[in-house]
């Protein structure tokens, strides 16, 4: 504990004296603050000297954890300073810079004191602060007193907390406004929160169409019970079958998670539509009535299935794997058929998978803005409501607010819900012991039914992907089918003279969403799973209001959270409206739940004793977490890492606010060619990013390779 805290109170002095404490122009990373050290650039020991006498107030956390460092007289009384170091300095430290604002400040203090954003400086004061406070804790005897398990509590909590929280309390705030501006209160937030025109059943009674939320909530039920039973169908063929087109299969299940939003509503168009393909051809062929069903529950449930198998089938495949063989043939050897194997010892191990998945199409389904904004039609649901509320006509932001409440509490409901039917049970199946047999292979009719559910299914989804590949190559896709290569020359045009120039329109937010995705990837599947490692293994106070506040960027569409982000961070104490690190940050916090439920997932299936074998063997927690659980835990990096991958490439309603000229997106770009009637060049790029996140998948599969947990497996990499 001493050397772990002295050597955080170092790193924050460093900080504090030499690194910029504000924002430098030209971000930290081009270093060209190094020049400029004795201006704006200065670290907070120069600015505190020169007059800011407020930047003092970080130090004294550091004097406390200091003193307690060398004048405590026992383990004990050390611990309890160093916990009270770094709560004082944090909450001087918040207090310096929220009192403090730009060029005003608050409750009348400081008068005429002004200062900018936050920068490099002030991060490493305030982790340093951090890490001393949370060893104090581990000192404390929390957290089994391994401070690294304490730290890395404390270090996802912080960032919970400030881009959760704290950017979404500027929004909810609103949900408690009273009309006119008087001020906030109760006395209006129920009535509006239970409105007839949000919670109606008129659809169900034939007297009109339902509100909002009970529109929302059938569709979610729907989504998350068809993509979990789909995901599961192809994660049975995948690893009980002995089907020869496993790749193409594979392919084909990952292709709609890698397609930006409006791609899939606008195909299901051309084809389903009043005047579609498909359409057309039934009404000449066997005269059939041309409706409008696509634009309805129906027309929104097919589009989110296409979008969210891929989710449930990332999520299942590592569980499916995972059941032990041990179990399925022990279930043989009592005289069990195959039936009664996968029924009464498979599939129950398979729980905390299907539960996951569940719940992961269910808050999809809730958040999902495109689809219900494309097909929808007079099929309201709360995503597209909060939507219009923002940037309707007439703005309301306390609507907003409400509905995005009433949004939350749904998916608190799934979550309690998904608990309760997980129960306390032990799903644990990787126990560390050898495992030489297979699993089981699926009898005949439970296997025929996997096939007639998934193959047809994956044979609509191929026809879907070879339209999208036509409509990139014809003049206007549905009218003129001439072929051309005019929208990929606009969009990805490159001119060789006196080196490369790329010349094509879609460059340069090509260039600047790779970049984006490729850092944010990492960064969110490294979160998720230590938040899934700490909820699985760890125990702690809090640890269910924990849980359910990892899930909580993810369950609000991302347009709420995209002005969440622009109202918190568009003003010091921490600025970062039109940076590349905003897009970075809101992509780690608005996918992170998918890391964490699917790390959940896999790791409720490794046994705790492989962690105390370790431990007992000398080995730390960060040392255990390394070399014995990370290597089991294949399937659920391989599906964090793709997941945030490609949703930072294809997310669209959570950027939409906070692009800039400098930092353009991908799916900014291709929604301006779609609002200008430019539909081949987004066709076209659709394509482009489609082949970009296909390679960089199979690339991520090959780096992170398969799992060996059976003996068999060993066997056939040799």
């Amino acid at each position: 504990m001493q050397r772990t805290a002295g050597l955080w109170l170092l790193i924050g002095l460093a900080g504090y004296a030499l690194l910029p404490w504000y924002m430098v122009a030209g971000g930290f990373w081009s270093f060209g603050w190094l020049s400029a050290m004795g201006g704006d650039a200065r670290p907070a020991l120069l600015w505190s000297a020169g007059g800011r006498g407020w930047l003092w107030l970080p130090l004294t956390g550091f004097a406390v954890a200091g003193a307690s460092l060398m004048l405590a007289r026992d383990q004990l009384a050390m611990a309890r300073g160093l916990v009270s170091a770094g709560a004082l300095g944090l909450a001087l430290m918040a207090a310096q810079g929220l009192v403090i604002l730009g060029n005003s400040t608050r409750l009348g203090l400081l008068e005429g004191a002004t200062q900018p954003g936050m920068g490099a400086g002030a991060l490493v004061v305030a982790a340093a602060l951090l890490f001393v406070l949370t060893t104090g804790i581990s000192g404390l005897g929390r957290g089994r007193g391994d401070a690294f398990i304490t730290g890395m509590i404390g270090a996802i909590v912080a960032l919970v907390g400030i881009f959760v929280f704290y950017p979404m309390s500027f929004i909810l705030l609103r949900a408690f406004e009273l009309k006119g501006g008087a001020g906030l209160g109760v006395t209006e937030f129920l009535p509006r929160f239970f409105a007839g025109e949000i919670w109606s059943p008129a659809c169900l009674t034939g007297l009109g169409y339902c509100g909002a939320a009970l529109n929302s909530l059938m569709l979610a039920l729907a989504t998350a019970t068809g993509t979990t039973l789909m995901g599961l169908a192809f994660a049975l063929i995948f690893t009980r079958t002995n089907f020869r087109a496993k790749r193409l299969l594979r392919v084909l299940t990952i292709l709609p998670i890698i397609t930006p939003p409006f791609v899939i509503g606008l195909v299901l168009i051309l084809l389903f539509g009043r005047a579609g393909t498909i359409t057309e051809f039934f009404a000449y062929a066997f005269g059939w009535e041309k409706t409008r069903w696509l634009y309805s529950f129906w027309g929104v449930w097919l589009a989110q299935m296409l979008s969210f198998t891929p989710i449930a089938f990332l999520v299942l495949i590592g569980v499916v794997e995972g059941v032990s063989p041990s179990m399925e043939e022990a279930s043989q050897t009592l005289d069990a058929d195959r039936w009664q194997t996968f029924r009464f010892i498979s599939l129950p191990l398979m729980r905390p998978g299907l539960a996951n998945a569940f719940l992961l199409g269910f808050i999809e389904s809730l958040a999902d803005f495109g689809n219900p904004l494309v097909l929808g039609g007079n099929f309201n649901v709360l995503s597209t409501e909060i939507y219009f509320a923002i940037v309707g006509t007439v703005a309301d932001p306390a609507k907003a607010a409400i509905l995005s409440l009433i949004l939350l509490s749904l998916t608190l409901g799934a979550f309690l819900a998904q608990r309760k039917w997980l129960g306390r049970k032990n799903y644990a199946t990787v126990t560390g012991k050898g495992d030489s047999g297979r699993n089981a292979a699926l009898n005949d009719g439970l296997r025929w039914t996997c096939y007639a559910v998934a193959l047809p299914w994956a044979a609509f989804t191929l026809v879907l992907y070879g339209l999208i590949f036509f409509g990139s190559f014809v003049k206007l896709w549905g009218y003129d089918h001439t072929l051309t290569f005019e929208h990929y020359t606009r969009a990805f045009g490159i001119v060789y003279r006196n080196g490369i120039h790329f010349t094509g329109a879609a460059w340069n937010s090509y260039f600047t969403t790779l970049t984006i995705a490729a850092i944010a990837a990492p960064l969110t599947a490294a979160v998720g799973l230590a938040t899934a490692y700490l909820l699985v293994r760890q125990k702690f106070t809090g640890k269910d209001a924990f849980e359910f506040s990892t899930m909580l960027s993810f369950a609000i569409p991302g347009t709420v959270i995209g002005v969440a982000y622009v109202m918190a961070f568009n003003f010091p104490p921490i600025e970062l409206t039109a940076t590349g690190l905003i897009l970075i940050i809101v992509f780690v916090f608005r996918n992170m739940p998918v890391g964490v439920r699917g790390g959940i997932a896999a790791m409720s299936q490794l046994d705790k004793s492989l962690d105390e074998a370790s431990i007992t063997l000398g080995a730390n927690s960060a040392t255990t977490l390394r070399r014995v659980i990370l290597p089991l835990m294949g399937p659920a990096i391989l599906a964090a890492l793709t997941y945030s991958f490609v949703r930072a490439i294809t997310s669209v309603s959570a950027v939409i606010f906070l692009v800039s000229a400098r930092y353009n997106m991908a799916t900014s770009f291709i929604v301006g060619r779609v609002e200008n009637g430019e539909f081949g060049i987004a066709i076209a790029y659709a394509t482009v990013l489609i082949v970009t996140m296909l390679a960089a998948i199979l690339a991520l599969q090959l780096i992170i390779g398969r799992r060996k947990l059976r003996r068999a497996d060993r066997i056939e990499a040799h």
